[in-house]
């Protein structure tokens, strides 16, 4: 490996990420400026931040990895990814969670329940949801970067870790969200050229596209048996119905990432960061784009990656990389492409982790100084809103480290799961009725999240079999491994059994107290159905 190219490649990068992270803090002159940029946001940094926010390392990594053990079927994420995450996200949600966010004057998702419900307790309970949970998916990310580094660069993983935790603290802890979303575009259009270019080369490598996939199919033979035991059924073709492996890639991935986008709280405040419907509308396109390509170029290679692996050493990518399914997408990278471009994917993988990063962490401080200081600040000293914001970020780094250190292998893509769907079970129900039903309650609105939450932990710890046996508690307390081990139960994920009991819950507790005020519910939605485009 040559380091002085390496050392050329990193320089430009940071000293890029510099003079955007200064313009971005010679730009954030107030509260609003930090938290949703001012409401003034390009539709084109809008899209790239939200691609780059929501395709991250997790993607390229981790679901990458399942695509090599597992197979292509996991395609159709790229589907939901397009149409759920950008489509349906951005028409039928966006714009009325700008209008609304806007209207209510909100700053962060959790201040927008709060406001819309007239409740600082959902507000606060909401950001205690957050900050609490999203360390697993920030941990998830950095494994992911740190893997790459470790394998391409031979740098301590532990190491790896550290470095890229502290580059991205500091320019979001200065930038805010302005930051965050400048550097975000810049590492989007990066991850963009990177994994367009390894697409063509590595089917040009195995001789076009249908060569590729036909050489692919043709190793069904080799196909591992773990996966063919949990009900696969080979790498360009969709498992058994009703297996266990059928029944993870629909409710854990399809489900659980491609339905439980729709409730991440660094993805809606960007609805919050344009000044109009026409930036949204422009952003589609951009969003798409991008989300198209990303994660399915992941998942393409990922399972192509057995292809190249059986051609010259003889062995399938989960056995290249002794089961560890994170390092498939690092090793066949630093084995089959040029030298360039390991150092320019090393700088796609930074980008993804930098962009999903910096929005979690800022949304973690945003949650930690306006949502939950911000409900105490009359019983303790008024500190501004920033500085506590900032305190926030530097607690979410902190946790985030932490928790990698104690994550175990193959883990990405299962925290990255995890961590969408229990963001799901809290706030889904709850933030579409806040959106489209006048009806919904306070109280209503309580029983969702909390149900939600409540449920989530229960089947996590006593029923779902990967996060039970993983924690030990069932086995500890019960002597068994899932307390209700009729099938398929043990294999459902959580977003099946969460989301519509909190949205039971939110919908009758809602009809069973009284209406909500109608000052109260014409203030939140007075901007909703208007046609223009300025709010």
């Amino acid at each position: 490996m040559n380091v002085m190219i390496l050392a050329i490649v990193f320089i430009v990068y940071i000293f890029a990420l510099v003079y955007v992270g200064y313009y971005a803090w010679k730009k954030t002159n107030s509260s609003e400026d930090f938290m949703i940029g001012g409401a003034n946001t390009n539709s084109a940094v809008m899209a790239l931040s939200y691609g780059a926010t929501f395709i991250s390392t997790a993607a390229i990594i981790g679901f990458g990895g399942v695509a090599a053990e597992y197979g292509m079927s996991i395609l159709w994420l790229s589907f939901l990814n397009i149409f759920v995450g950008i489509f349906i996200a951005f028409v039928f949600l966006g714009k009325r969670t700008r209008r609304m966010g806007h209207s209510l004057g909100s700053l962060t998702f959790p201040e927008f329940l709060g406001k819309r419900f007239n409740s600082r307790g959902i507000q606060t309970i909401s950001g205690l949801i957050i900050f609490c949970a999203m360390p697993l998916y920030v941990a998830v990310v950095l494994i992911g970067a740190a893997r790459f580094l470790e394998s391409s660069l031979l740098i301590s993983f532990n190491i790896s870790l550290l470095i890229l935790a502290i580059i991205i603290t500091l320019y979001v802890f200065f930038g805010g969200i302005k930051g965050v979303m400048y550097t975000d575009a810049l590492q989007g259009v990066i991850m963009i050229a990177a994994m367009a270019f390894l697409l063509v080369f590595v089917y040009m490598m195995f001789g076009g596209f249908s060569q590729g996939n036909a050489a692919l199919t043709n190793m069904a033979s080799l196909y591992p048996a773990k996966a063919a035991a949990s009900g696969g059924t080979g790498w360009t073709t969709f498992p058994t119905f009703n297996s266990p492996y059928w029944w993870t890639l629909v409710s854990s991935t399809l489900i659980g990432v491609g339905i439980g986008v729709l409730a991440q709280p660094p993805l809606i405040v960007r609805f919050m960061t344009v000044k109009s419907d026409k930036e949204l509308n422009r952003s589609v396109l951009i969003g798409g784009i991008f989300v198209a390509i990303i994660p399915t170029t992941a998942y393409l290679v990922g399972a192509l990656s057995n292809v190249y692996f059986m051609d010259t050493v003889g062995k399938i990518s989960v056995d290249v990389v002794g089961g560890n399914i994170d390092k498939i997408i690092p090793a066949f990278i630093t084995s089959a492409l040029p030298e360039w471009f390991v150092y320019v994917f090393l700088l796609t993988l930074i980008a993804a982790a930098m962009s999903t990063i910096s929005s979690q962490l800022h949304t973690q401080g945003s949650a930690f100084g306006v949502d939950i200081y911000g409900s105490l600040r009359k019983q303790v000293k008024q500190i501004g809103p920033v500085s506590i914001t900032r305190f926030g970020i530097l607690i979410a780094v902190i946790l985030a480290i932490i928790v990698a250190f104690i994550l175990p292998g193959s883990v990405v893509a299962l925290g990255t799961t995890l961590f969408f769907e229990i963001c799901a079970a809290a706030f889904l129900p709850v933030f579409l009725g806040a959106l489209y039903w006048k009806r919904t309650t306070k109280q209503g609105a309580y029983a969702g999240i909390i149900s939600g939450i409540l449920v989530s932990i229960i089947w996590l710890t006593f029923v779902f079999q990967k996060t039970a046996v993983g924690l030990g508690i069932c086995k500890y307390l019960f002597g068994v491994p899932s307390l209700i081990p009729i099938y398929p139960l043990p294999f459902i994920d959580v977003m099946l059994i969460a989301v519509p009991i909190s949205a039971i819950f939110t919908i009758v507790v809602s009809l069973l107290t009284k209406k909500p005020e109608k000052d109260l519910v014409n203030n939140a939605f007075k901007q909703i159905d208007n046609k223009g485009s300025e709010s």
